[in-house]
């Protein structure tokens, strides 16, 4: 009894593309929050 790695083979390359996208989206997040810090 152990671990099916069909199921991580599977989901791991959409893990890697759902880290990716929120990687991204909160650079650019933290930037915006920081442009509208400085302008305030």
């Amino acid at each position: 009894m152990g671990i099916d790695w069909r199921i991580l083979i599977v989901l791991l390359p959409l893990i890697l593309a759902l880290g990716w996208v929120a990687f991204n989206i909160g650079a650019a997040a933290l930037k915006q929050a920081q442009g509208f810090i400085n302008k305030s």
